[in-house]
């Protein structure tokens, strides 16, 4: 099975990675069956990700436009692909055909917290 990658962009820190159609083996490394599912009804959704977010599509369709800019698609994903979704992104998900996924956040790194000298 062929494996290709895409990023899509509006910004530099707004990247939408999305590999396409990614094999078993790969699969089986992320261990994706072990992650949580979530599943929604065709719709448009508002999101704001605080995390980076991973997620396997099982099955739908899904395109992803960027708060920042609504007239054009940030990323288009369905069915066997893998989207990582960096954190910060405020965006709408146009789902068009009901989805099924499988995804994992990435814990957010904890605030730096001023160093205590003694004397």
């Amino acid at each position: 099975m062929a494996q290709s990658s895409a990023s899509v962009s509006s910004s530099t820190h707004e990247t939408i990675r999305v590999e396409k159609s990614i094999s078993r083996t790969r699969f089986a490394e992320l261990g994706i069956n072990s992650w949580p599912k979530w599943a929604c009804p065709p719709g448009k959704y508002k999101l704001k990700y605080n995390s980076e977010k991973t997620c396997h599509l099982v099955r739908g369709k899904v395109t992803v436009y960027s708060n920042k800019d609504s007239s054009s698609p940030t990323a288009e994903f369905c069915a066997g692909d893998l989207v990582t979704i960096p954190s910060g992104l405020t965006c709408t998900w146009d789902v068009t055909a009901s989805v099924d996924m499988h995804y994992k956040f990435e814990p957010s790194p904890a605030p730096s917290s001023p160093s205590h000298s003694s004397s």
